[in-house]
This record gives structure tokens, sequence and C-alpha cells, in this order.
């Protein structure tokens, strides 16, 4: 399992990607369909990984393993209600 820094981690990748996409798009390397699509495919990773770090924090939280959080699915996490 994931440790919260690698989670951490991730989430910064996932991050300075999005930043890079937005960059070849006005550099006219990609196409905006292109950007679009990963953009909305990174959107969804960073769901699932803010919700299992979320996840993690809260077991430690209650003295459970954190190592028992599970990714949830794509579905799951993009269907939360704010």
């Amino acid at each position: 399992m994931a440790e919260d820094t690698d989670i951490q981690q991730r989430i910064q990748g996932l991050i300075d990607e999005e930043h890079s996409l937005r960059g070849q798009l006005g550099e006219g390397k990609i196409t905006p369909g292109e950007e679009h699509q990963r953009l909305q495919a990174i959107e969804v990773e960073l769901d699932q990984c803010w919700d299992l770090l979320r996840q993690r924090r809260a077991r430690r939280e209650f003295g459970e393993n954190p190592d028992d959080a599970q990714v949830r699915s794509a579905s799951t996490v993009e269907n939360y209600l704010d």
C-alpha cells in the first residue's frame, strides 16, 4: 500500500502535468480535445488520490490501520455530494 508521502507526490505530479498540458496547448503542441481528455483523466485521478489520503488520515485518527484504505472507483469519488 502506498504511504501518505507517495500519495502526496502523485498528487503533485498530476498537478504538474495539468500545468504542462495547459502550456502545451498554448504552444500548439496538443489540440484542445487532447488537453480536455487528459485533464478529465487527471481530475478523476486527483479525486481518487485525495480520497485515499483522507481515508488513510481518518483511519489513523480512529486507531485503525491506514494501509486498509482502498482506492475507490472513479464513479464513487466523482459522485460525492459537496
